[in-house]
C-alpha cells in the first residue's frame, strides 16, 4: 500500500541530494511532490526526471516574497499542503576565532530563520485549509553537541530542534504535527565541499574526514541519503499521528538521547 496516496508535498533543496531522494520516495508513496529550490533550473531539471506527480517551483528561503511566492503557487496548482519538508540548510566550518559575522548570518538565515518562516507561511495555508498536515524538520547530529570547528552549524541545527519543540507544540492544536530528524553523517556530493573544508581546517589530505568520519559510525559507514526517507514517509503517514515535537536520530548509532 501507498502510505502517502492523494497527499501533497512541498520539499525545500530539493533539487539534489537528500531533498530529491525524498521527493522520489514520495512519488513511490503516491504523494505529489514540489520540488522546491533556489536553483529552479535544477529543480526543473529533477521534476522532469522524476516524471508525473513531480512539479519545481522556485524557491528562495531567506525571502519572504520568495516564500510566500512558492507557497501561493504550490496551493494554486495542486489545491493544498499536507507535508512540508524543511531540507534547506548551508554548512561552513571554522574555529571560534575565525568564524565570520557574514558566514554566521548567511548559515542562521537559511538554516534556522528559512526553517521558522517556512513554518509559518505553510501551516497558515494548513489552518486555513482545516485539515491539519504534518511539517518535517532537518535538524542533525550536530545540534546535539558541539564540535570544536562547526560551532555556527551546531548551533543552527540546535536551533531547528528547538524550534521544532515549540511549533509542534503550538500548531497541534490544528492537527499540524511538526517533527524532526536527524541524520548523522550522509555521503553525497555534498560531502566533497565538507572534506575540503576540513582538510584545509585540520591539515589532512583530501579524503580522509570522509574516511575518518565513515570508519567512526558503529553501523559501519556514512549515511545515504536513501536510508533517511524510512523516517521521512513514517513521520508524514498516518502512523506517527500521536507524535508531536520529537526529533529521531537516524544516524547509523552515531549519538544516542
Amino acid at each position: 500500500m501507498m502510505r502517502l496516496g492523494g497527499k501533497i508535498a512541498l520539499i525545500t533543496g530539493a533539487a539534489r541530494g537528500i531533498g530529491l531522494a525524498f521527493a522520489a520516495r514520495y512519488l513511490q508513496e503516491g504523494a505529489q511532490v514540489v520540488l522546491a529550490d533556489i536553483d529552479l533550473k535544477a529543480a526543473q531539471a529533477a521534476a522532469a526526471e522524476l516524471g508525473e506527480g513531480a512539479y519545481a517551483q522556485e524557491l528562495d528561503v531567506t525571502d519572504q516574497v520568495s516564500i510566500d511566492a512558492c507557497v501561493s503557487a504550490t496551493i494554486a496548482q495542486l489545491g493544498g499542503i499536507d507535508i512540508l519538508i524543511n531540507n534547506a540548510a548551508l554548512f561552513d566550518l571554522d574555529g571560534i576565532t575565525d568564524i565570520t559575522r557574514a558566514s554566521y548570518e548567511r548559515l542562521f538565515a537559511v538554516n534556522v530563520s528559512g526553517t521558522l518562516f517556512m513554518i509559518q507561511a505553510v501551516s497558515r495555508a494548513m489552518i486555513k485549509r482545516g485539515q491539519g498536515g504534518r511539517i518535517i524538520n532537518m535538524a542533525s547530529q550536530a545540534g546535539r553537541r558541539g564540535e570544536a570547528l562547526v560551532g555556527v552549524y551546531c548551533a543552527t541545527k540546535a536551533a531547528v530542534i528547538s524550534l521544532t519543540q515549540s511549533a509542534g507544540l503550538n500548531l497541534i492544536e490544528h492537527k499540524i504535527n511538526v517533527n524532526a530528524i536527524a541524520p548523522g553523517v550522509v555521503d553525497g556530493a555534498h560531502w566533497d565541499h565538507v572534506d575540503e573544508l576540513f582538510a584545509k581546517a585540520e591539515g589532512l589530505a583530501l579524503g580522509e574526514k570522509r574516511k575518518q568520519v565513515g570508519a567512526a559510525v558503529p553501523f559501519g559507514r556514512m549515511g545515504t541519503a536513501e536510508d533517511l526517507t524510512g523516517m521521512a514517509v513514517f513521520l508524514a503517514s498516518d502512523d506517527a499521528d500521536y507524535i508531536v515535537a520529537q526529533t529521531y536520530n537516524v544516524d547509523g548509532g552515531n549519538w544516542m538521547n
